[in-house]
């Protein structure tokens, strides 16, 4: 059948985000803290097994910074300095956002359009901060892109991240179908991990963070969705040929 619903991730998902945006944010932040840690693009992807911003400080401080650094507060207040200091990355991450020129992976923009004149839902299922998310979406998309999708599941609006399903569970709650009726688009085996624990089907376009990931569990695993003038690569699934993706070409049971 065709999906009812596509639901998708935003980070490397939507847009490639992670390397020149989050990252570059989170050194920008450290910097402005008196803070002398730099996270590296080698460092970033490691960090990026651990799915959330506040979540991936938490880690570094217990994997990476010696316990009596005299920069860092006690370990009770730790909780509190994570959040603001994840709340102004969040700030300078859309200000990088906005300023840049932020573009759609390929195929991205096409699916959407053509799944908003099919009458095919969308919603967004993502681990980024709200504000991370909207801007991304009206920075690649459109500036009124937030108001294509019927849900927008974001940062904390549960309790567990991914590769926890929460937050598909929380997004086929809020659509009100079932996991049979939907198609889930990532990018991460953390996020193939949530979307299949929920039942879901996933296709996953991989990205260079996430290239070498297990993703034996999907239906679909691309180089991205490509277009009719520029085919995909097809690592694993079928996609008839030229190989892009469309829904008439998105059959499963």
């Amino acid at each position: 059948m065709v999906p009812q619903a596509l639901i998708f991730d935003v980070d490397g998902t939507l847009a490639e985000t992670e390397r020149d945006g989050h990252r570059v944010a989170f050194n920008q932040t450290f910097a402005a803290a008196g803070l002398s840690w730099h996270w590296s693009e080698t460092l970033y992807g490691q960090l990026l097994e651990i799915p959330g911003g506040k979540e991936r400080i938490a880690h570094y401080l217990d994997q990476y910074c010696p316990p009596q650094d005299p920069r860092l507060p006690p370990q009770a207040d730790r909780p509190a300095w994570i959040a603001a200091l994840h709340q102004d990355k969040t700030q300078r991450y859309g200000q990088i956002i906005r300023q840049g020129c932020l573009k759609p992976r390929p195929g991205v923009l096409r699916l959407i359009q053509e799944a908003r004149s099919a009458g095919v839902r969308l919603a967004i299922a993502t681990t980024s901060a709200l504000p991370n998310a909207l801007a991304v979406l009206e920075t690649a998309l459109a500036p009124d892109a937030p108001h294509w999708f019927e849900v927008i599941a974001a940062g904390d609006i549960v309790a567990a991240k991914k590769p926890d399903p929460a937050i598909y569970h929380y997004v086929l709650q809020q659509l009100q179908l079932s996991p049979q009726a939907c198609l889930v688009i990532e990018d991460s085996a953390q996020g193939l991990q949530a979307a299949t624990a929920a039942g879901l089907t996933t296709l996953i376009t991989t990205n260079a963070y996430t290239q070498h990931q297990d993703f034996s569990a999907a239906q679909w695993v691309l180089s991205d969705l490509g277009e009719p003038q520029r085919p995909c690569t097809v690592i694993r699934g079928s996609l008839g040929d030229p190989p892009y993706v469309s829904l008439d070409r998105l059959w499963f049971s």
